[in-house]
Parts: structure tokens; C-alpha cells; sequence
């Protein structure tokens, strides 16, 4: 295994202590899972997720943005 040397901010560093020692897992896994991940082929980050969502992935990659922002606010006044 090698060692990784990051720079981050120690106020960044403190909440991430505090949230890995409720869950009972290292600084250091987190961060490498995490970079597994974001670095994984998209075969494997698509591969555990449910059948439901592996065929909506994708689908709306050519919405409209703005215009869904403009449905969300005209149903939700």
C-alpha cells in the first residue's frame, strides 16, 4: 500500500475525524473509498446500483435545465 501526502483544511479535517469515528472507520479508508469511486470505470459504478436505476441512467442528459427550474417554481407557488 502506499502513502498519499493531501493538503486539506483543518476545519475539514475535524468534521471528517468526527464522522469517521461515529462509523467506525478510518480518515484513510473514507478517502480511498472515495477515490475508488470517482476514479472507477463507469461499468463498475454503475454495476451495484439498482436494475431501476441503471436503466434511468442517462435519460435526461439533454434536458432543459431552465426549464425545469421553471416547472419546479411554477407548481410549488
Amino acid at each position: 500500500m502506499s502513502k498519499l501526502t493531501l493538503s486539506v483544511d483543518d476545519k475539514v479535517i475535524s468534521r471528517a475525524k468526527r464522522y469517521a469515528k461515529q462509523r467506525g472507520v478510518s480518515i484513510s479508508a473514507m478517502v480511498e473509498t472515495y477515490l475508488d469511486a470517482v476514479a472507477a470505470a463507469p461499468s463498475k459504478q454503475t454495476k451495484n446500483l439498482p436494475p431501476v436505476l441503471r436503466s434511468l441512467r442517462g435519460i435526461l442528459k439533454d434536458a432543459d435545465r431552465d426549464m425545469y427550474r421553471e416547472h419546479l417554481a411554477n407548481k410549488y407557488r
